[in-house]
């Protein structure tokens, strides 16, 4: 069972921490899921334009190849202008949405105003909902004062929100996992 961690921005780092500490929540109380960390400021994607994915430069067919063989998801976002960037529509456009179907998705996002959480809500809800993935019904949501000067999420809501929100990815992957084995017999 692996839970992919998505970055999806090339700038600032905030989006990152929240990712990599649900990820690291995950480590911590259940050992026993394999967890990997995208970065998609380490990669030079190409931009989506419908050619067959064997074209594209190594480091965009790389992270398809990640993105596509992940069990499951933390997608995490900051939110620019009121909206996710485009370098993380960019890779929604790379992955093919069968290699998304049935799949469960964990949402984070950071952003400069309290009211910016509702990009989860109002479009990375939906994008999931056209891949027919699962999504987890909590997400966390940090805005700049919920970090500390040194960039460390210090505010114990959001800490929380965190821990619940690891649970129920895999409380979702567990339980569907084992439904889909039962049904296949």
């Amino acid at each position: 069972m692996k839970l992919l961690g998505i970055s999806g921005t090339i700038i600032g780092a905030k989006t990152g921490i929240l990712v990599r500490r649900v990820l690291d929540e995950v480590k911590q109380q259940y050992p026993e899921v394999e967890v990997e960390f995208l970065n998609l400021m380490d990669y030079d994607l190409q931009f989506c334009d419908g050619r067959l994915p064997s074209t594209y430069s190594e480091d965009t067919r790389k992270v398809m190849e990640k993105v596509s063989s992940a069990d499951f998801y933390i997608i995490g976002t900051p939110i620019f202008q009121g909206s996710i960037p485009g370098v993380l529509k960019n890779l929604f456009d790379l992955i093919h949405p069968n290699d998304f179907r049935n799949k469960v998705m964990g949402f984070v996002a950071n952003g400069g105003t309290y009211q910016h959480y509702l990009v989860i809500e109002n479009q990375l809800k939906p994008i999931a909902g056209y891949f027919r993935a699962y999504v987890a019904p909590g997400y966390v949501y940090a805005n700049n004062e919920h970090f500390n000067e040194k960039n460390e999420i210090v505010h114990p809501d959001v800490l929380q929100r965190i821990g619940a929100l690891a649970a129920e990815v895999i409380h979702m992957q567990k339980t569907l996992k084992g439904d889909y084995a039962k049904i296949s017999h």
